[in-house]
């Protein structure tokens, strides 16, 4: 797990990575909430006078800021921590194969007039013809699933992998739960997603606390300067 932070000589440190070219990797803290221990890459430092979430990280296919206290850097040769997808909630299209069988009736049997001779009539046999099953394209499976804070999409043909999971947007993961009218699905998502936001303002509002008394302490240190 990830130290407590980033410190003053780091950030500058960063600050001049970045000024070469270069992108830092680092590793959140367990302050950043459910993306505590995996990494990302600093791409921006901002003005630390507007926000205190000045570093601004690209994880997965978002760049968001965050404070120094939720990322510290990362060790040598440390990579991002692959999520394992989680069958939940997931929706699924599979093809359907059509099948047609052709079954004709039996022929009647005709009654034959009785010869002057006694022959034994046989019964006409009874035919039936099946059409061969034309063979389809293998069924064709779309997942989305949720796990760990990540969305995540991955398709696959019979046994064929077509894109291997990864992360999308929650906004782009309600809107394709929202094209599948089934019963509790979108519901489900929407719960999961206000969850999430729900975590996001709690931790928002003990950052501005936190910030709030930093700045009173150093109100107090000035005075006494």
């Amino acid at each position: 797990m990830a130290g407590q932070g980033l410190s003053d000589d780091e950030v500058r440190g960063i600050r001049e990575a970045l000024a070469a070219g270069r992108r830092p990797k680092v590793v959140f803290t367990a302050s950043a909430g459910q993306v505590a221990g995996q990494v990302g890459q600093v791409v921006e430092l901002t003005d630390p006078a507007v926000s205190d979430e000045f570093v601004v990280v690209r994880f997965g296919r978002d760049e968001l800021p965050f404070s120094p206290a939720d990322v510290a850097l990362a060790p040598k040769g440390t990579g991002r921590r692959v999520v394992e997808a989680k069958p939940e909630p997931a929706v699924q299209v599979a093809a359907v194969e059509p099948e047609f069988v052709l079954d004709t009736p039996p022929v009647p049997r005709r009654e034959e007039p009785k010869p002057v001779v006694p022959v034994e009539a046989k019964p006409a046999a009874r035919r039936a013809v099946k059409v061969a099953k034309p063979k389809g394209p293998a069924g064709l499976t779309v997942t989305l699933a949720y796990a760990e804070g990540e969305w995540t999409v991955a398709a696959q043909q019979g046994a064929k992998a077509l894109a291997k999971p990864y992360v999308v947007k929650p906004a782009e993961a309600l809107r394709m739960v929202a094209l599948v009218d089934v019963p509790g699905v979108q519901e489900a998502v929407e719960q999961i997603l206000a969850a999430e936001r729900a975590e996001a303002e709690q931790q928002a509002e003990k950052l501005r606390a936190e910030l709030a008394e930093i700045e009173a302490r150093l109100a107090e240190l000035r005075e006494a300067g």
